[in-house]
């Protein structure tokens, strides 16, 4: 509460700028100029950021969309840190609901990027190099925010609903969830996380901004530590059945080892074993010629 009102979120319009359906959210006309209720904007603030902490947990993407002066620059400066898409230059009219043509744009842009690096742009006179320049820059002040968009965002972050219009009514076509800073002379019922605050001061915009900045990063962080703890599930139980079955093989491996050594002795060890065999037996009288041919042998010398 102290943040909120330090940061002068509770200054509204004047009185006669008001929406009637932001009466809600007003807590009092002082001076010519409504007051907002900085209880149901904190109450709000907190729902809208568990919204965005929710969809960064789930992998989605949120654009955030800000082309007033006063927002422009803490917006891009907010979310470049984390990688987040915005708009801050201005709205191009069909971004959501003519997303085929605009992804074209897109491409167009990486194409010409990737061309001037790799010397492609070096066949062509210099005045055409300085014509695509200028084509590409031009591309660049209105797409770079969004250069990392491959489809439509998950949800849009919008600081000016009365400024912003065309993107509001867009996402509101296409079923896109909008959250917004919502000042009293806007229609907070056309949005459906609406953050009732100041949405002309510098401080009440960056404070609300990077609010939900940090409840973005903080859900993505966490997503990416669950996709690890996958990961390393997923490969653990791999590498156990890769041990086992290598276990088995040098097993099996020395056991064939083992009998072909048994099996295959060396020669001079098989003839010494011969010649200890021979003395053993004429040191006890004996031959290795089996008995029963030995005494055939004698009879037939006796007859």
């Amino acid at each position: 509460m102290k943040d909120l009102l330090e940061a002068g979120c509770h200054f509204g319009h004047k009185v006669a700028r008001w929406h009637p359906k932001a009466a809600a959210f007003i807590y009092q006309p002082r001076e010519g100029v409504h007051i907002i209720d900085l209880v149901k904007t904190r109450v709000y603030l907190k729902k809208a950021a568990a919204f965005i902490y929710e969809l960064a947990n789930q992998g989605k993407i949120i654009l955030f969309i800000a082309s007033k002066r006063q927002a422009k620059g803490v917006v891009t400066e907010a979310v470049k840190k984390s990688g987040i898409p915005y708009m801050t230059n201005r709205w191009i009219g069909g971004f959501i609901t003519n997303w085929e043509e605009v992804k074209k744009n897109i491409d167009k842009m990486h194409t010409w990027r990737k061309e001037r690096e790799d010397g492609s742009w070096e066949q062509y006179p210099k005045h055409e190099v300085v014509k695509l320049n200028k084509k590409l820059k031009g591309v660049e002040d209105i797409y770079s925010g969004v250069e990392s968009l491959t489809g439509l965002p998950d949800a849009v972050f919008i600081v000016d609903i009365v400024k912003e219009d065309t993107a509001l009514k867009e996402a509101n076509r296409r079923g896109i969830p909008v959250i917004a800073i919502v000042d009293t002379n806007a229609n907070p019922t056309l949005v459906d996380y609406p953050i009732p605050a100041n949405d002309d001061a510098v401080g009440s915009i960056s404070y609300i901004v990077n609010f939900m900045v940090e409840a973005y990063f903080e859900g993505r962080k966490i997503a990416e530590k669950k996709e690890g703890i996958k990961e390393i599930k997923a490969v653990e139980p791999v590498k156990e059945e890769k041990k086992e079955v290598m276990e088995k093989k040098e097993a099996t491996a020395k056991k064939e080892a083992e009998g072909k050594a048994l099996k295959q002795k060396p020669r001079k060890e098989k003839k010494k074993e011969k010649k200890e065999k021979k003395v053993s037996l004429k040191s006890k009288g004996k031959s290795e010629k089996p008995a029963g041919k030995s005494k055939a042998k004698t009879e037939q010398i006796k007859k």
